[in-house]
């Protein structure tokens, strides 16, 4: 946790100062108002810490007051440096060449215009992001198969992940996931993680994360519902996020196999944030793998999209969330460092299928930029 707080201090402190800087320098602005600007970015540079203590604490409205702003100012930061940074790359590029050749830099590169310009965008693509983290896309992807059971045509399986319940993420936003989910239709409802959101604790599942769990509950799916923990499971307290989990129907597989009549065997480990740590994660799914018959099609349900070299070849299927395709552009070219296989559908090469979800939720700034959330519906078809 210290670590974490450093890390994280440091990096959103950087772009509140860097962006501060930029402001000072392009507008006129007095020193009242510039202390008043200071003091603002500094408080909101600590909100979402804040934001967490109040919810630690029980003080659940302030926690959301405090929360809206303070996450939407997250975002809209991040994007505004985003655009500076990029610009600033354009002027750099730009100096130099107009150096070496000896022509004159064009007005338009000025700092001053590059700050205005980055920030009437930065505002712009916020809203947009806004939007765009409210509007939920379905993805389709058709596998077929020999392994189903004779009589089995197909089996719809529908996928959500990182849906993040909690403080932001509400009964409205919910029921825009589930209202998909339900014209689906699912034989088999999936999660793959991260279901929760924020610090729970054996009162909160039954007070009002309760309701949003019989939101779940009430979804038919006629073979049954299943769910694996992702790392904010563990953050949350795992007690409580499964009792939440289970509560909104699911049958959570930890380092566990199910097999359904319909010809499928349904397996889903823990997360490596889980007290065991990645290695003895890697264990539990080599062991859980290994046993497992090659008739019959095999549904791999892990949190993180990273593909084992022992497990290759010994699941037909691995459906995957954690990376949000970055969730707001363009840290998503920084999460491809991390976790390159890419986001949507992609073939391992022992002929495995693995698709990694965008993600149904949001996690901090209830956002989205070029990373729309996500419900799958996976289509598994009898056939060659």
């Amino acid at each position: 946790m210290p670590l974490f707080l450093i890390t994280f201090l440091s990096l959103y402190g950087g772009m509140h100062v860097y962006g501060f800087i930029r402001l000072r320098a392009a507008f006129p602005i007095n020193q009242p108002a510039l202390s008043i600007l200071a003091g603002v970015m500094g408080l909101l540079t600590v909100a979402p810490l804040i934001v967490r203590l109040a919810e630690a604490n029980g003080l659940e409205r302030t926690a959301l007051w405090i929360a809206w702003p303070a996450y939407i100012w997250m975002g809209s930061i991040f994007i505004f440096c985003s655009f500076l940074l990029a610009l600033d790359a354009v002027r750099w590029v730009a100096w130099l060449a107009c150096r070496y050749s000896g022509a004159v830099i064009p007005g338009f590169l000025t700092s001053v215009i590059a700050c205005e310009f980055a920030l009437l965008l930065a505002i712009l693509t916020s809203v947009y992001a806004v939007y765009e983290a409210r509007r939920i896309r379905t993805e389709h992807v058709t596998v077929s198969t020999t392994k189903l059971a004779p009589g089995i045509a197909r089996l719809r399986i529908v996928q959500i992940s990182d849906v993040h319940l909690g403080l932001l993420f509400r009964e409205s936003r919910l029921e825009s996931v589930l209202k998909v989910v339900r014209e689906a239709h699912p034989d088999i409802l999936v999660s793959t993680g991260d279901l929760v959101d924020g610090r729970l604790s054996r009162e909160d599942v039954v007070s009002r994360m309760n309701r949003l769990a019989g939101m779940i509950a009430a979804v038919p799916a006629r073979v049954g519902k299943f769910a694996v923990a992702g790392n904010h499971e563990f953050y949350a307290g795992i007690g409580p996020a499964l009792d939440l989990t289970r509560a909104a129907g699911f049958t959570v597989l930890r380092n566990q196999s199910q097999r359904l009549p319909e010809g499928i065997i349904i397996s889903g480990v823990d997360d490596p944030a889980g007290d065991r740590g990645a290695a003895s994660a890697a264990v539990h799914e080599s062991e859980l793998l290994k046993l497992l018959p090659s008739d019959q099609f095999h549904l791999l349900l892990k949190h993180r999209p990273v593909l084992l070299p022992s497990s290759d070849g010994r699941f037909d299927l691995q459906l995957s969330g954690h990376v949000h395709k970055g969730q707001i552009f363009p840290f998503n070219l920084l999460v491809r460092l991390r976790f390159p296989i890419p986001v949507g559908t992609s073939p391992t090469a022992a002929r495995s299928l693995i698709h990694v979800s965008r993600g149904s939720g949001t996690w901090g700034p209830p956002m989205r930029l070029l990373a729309p959330p996500e419900v799958t519906i996976i289509d598994v078809v009898a056939g060659l």
